[in-house]
């Protein structure tokens, strides 16, 4: 799921790393706006805020958007930065440092959040952004730019032109491939509408508040260890038939 990449990744890991991450985005979005009234998992509507901002002369309102802005173009940039970094160490999944970070911020978050931290809602905006830029930077690298998962303008139009072309085969031969491709946005808007279901369940009804981001860390570090432990598993049995045949 993560280790995968070029001609050796398949559309089932694709849709594997989809489910889990637009499932933690969809958590991330309905918590971060439910705790600090702010989109946390993409930057369009912060964008257009800074313009009216600077349109009205309230500049350091306009200075806040930029900054959110900004803070997910700073994730994106560190985590593509790392995983370029890490990528001649061959014997290390390049895309662990990169989720680790991630886990790492939104589980100070929600720590954080017990002592006070509702005080500081740009903060928090800006540390959400930050984690949802590097987990869209490394997962369009894994898969080649086929999947994103913050943020679902991008899916949605996506999805409309693929459904179109279902209906002009003689344009469009290759409809297995079109098919793969629609099922893949479905089950990446399924699942962050998911995610937001259950994060606004826990947040709300659960009353976890902004600790809602925990099972988002969680379910990261689960997947990680998975993929880690079923890689050395798959590692062994190569290893142990390679003896058998000699």
């Amino acid at each position: 799921m993560f280790r995968h990449q070029g001609k050796s990744r398949t559309l089932k890991h694709n849709l594997q790393i989809a489910i889990v991450l637009s499932f933690v985005a969809g958590i991330v979005n309905v918590t971060g706006f439910l705790a600090i009234q702010q989109l946390t998992t993409n930057v369009t509507g912060h964008f257009a805020l800074f313009i009216n901002d600077l349109a009205h002369f309230d500049f350091w309102r306009g200075t806040v958007y930029f900054l959110y802005i900004f803070s997910f173009l700073l994730g994106s940039f560190f985590s593509s930065f790392l995983i370029e970094f890490f990528r001649k160490n061959k014997r290390l999944n390049i895309f662990v440092v990169p989720t680790l970070i991630e886990c790492l911020v939104i589980t100070t978050i929600a720590v954080w959040s017990n002592f006070n931290a509702y005080s500081y809602p740009d903060i928090i905006a800006c540390l959400l952004l930050f984690a949802m830029g590097l987990q869209n930077s490394y997962v369009t690298k894994i898969s080649n730019a086929v999947v994103r998962t913050t943020h679902l303008t991008g899916l949605f139009t996506d999805l409309g032109i693929e459904i179109s072309q279902l209906f002009f085969k003689e344009f469009y031969p290759n409809r297995q491939k079109i098919k793969a491709t629609i099922k893949l946005r479905i089950y990446i808007i399924a699942f962050f509408f998911i995610g937001g279901l259950v994060g606004g369940f826990i947040y709300s009804r659960l009353n976890f508040k902004l600790n809602t981001l925990l099972l988002g860390s969680s379910v990261l570090l689960i997947s990680l260890f998975y993929d880690d432990f079923r890689f050395r598993i798959l590692k062994q049995k190569r290893k142990y038939f390679q003896k058998k045949v000699k």
